[in-house]
């Protein structure tokens, strides 16, 4: 995995986002209840306090320990404690099940875009609609050509609308991105 993502507006969180597939991860599972840029530029933020991090240590990390990283300033997440629960989580899960590599999500047996999306909704944090975000951020960023990826990423894997961070090539995109979520949000509370 080397692209280049611009997800945070930060050159080295962006770097490390491009580079490293459990940062990637991460920075997907902290994407609620904050923007976009403050959950992608989370994993460098963790790693730079962490003096770098894997799957094995994160999934043996102590929850106060990561809580307590998580809240520096500026914090990692508004909600330090779940979100530090859900990493340890999704860093066991990656251990438990993929060896460490969380590439193999989407590498092993050379999967299909239904299957990958089943892999990723097992991962704690993914629900159905953050699994078909991050498979489109796979097809449309990182260079993914697992036949049927964009039908399983549903509206997520349509080329032209910029319905999510999988649609953000830069500053301009991202602001597109926002809007449309914006105005999603605001159609919801009219219904």
């Amino acid at each position: 995995m080397d692209h280049n993502l611009h997800f945070t507006g930060d050159e080295a969180a962006d770097r490390l986002l491009s580079t490293d597939p459990l940062a990637l991860v991460i920075g997907m599972l902290l994407d609620q209840q904050v923007t976009m840029e403050s959950a992608f530029a989370g994993p460098h933020k963790l790693h730079g306090r962490l003096g770098g991090f894997d799957a094995e240590r994160l999934a043996g990390i102590d929850l106060e320990e990561l809580t307590e990283v998580m809240r520096q300033t500026p914090a990692v997440h508004r909600y330090p404690g779940s979100m530090a629960k859900r990493i340890i989580a999704l860093s066991a899960a990656v251990l438990d099940d993929y060896g460490g590599d969380v590439s193999r999500v989407w590498t092993d047996g050379d999967p299909d875009g239904p299957e990958i999306l089943r892999r990723l909704k097992k991962l704690p944090g993914f629900g159905e609609q953050k699994a078909k975000i991050f498979l489109a951020v796979l097809g449309k960023r990182c260079g993914l050509e697992a036949p049927g990826w964009r039908e399983a990423a549903g509206e997520y894997g349509e080329d032209g609308a910029r319905r999510s961070i999988a649609d953000v090539v830069d500053k301009q995109s991202l602001h597109e991105v926002r809007e449309t979520k914006r105005a999603a949000k605001a159609a919801a509370k009219r219904s």
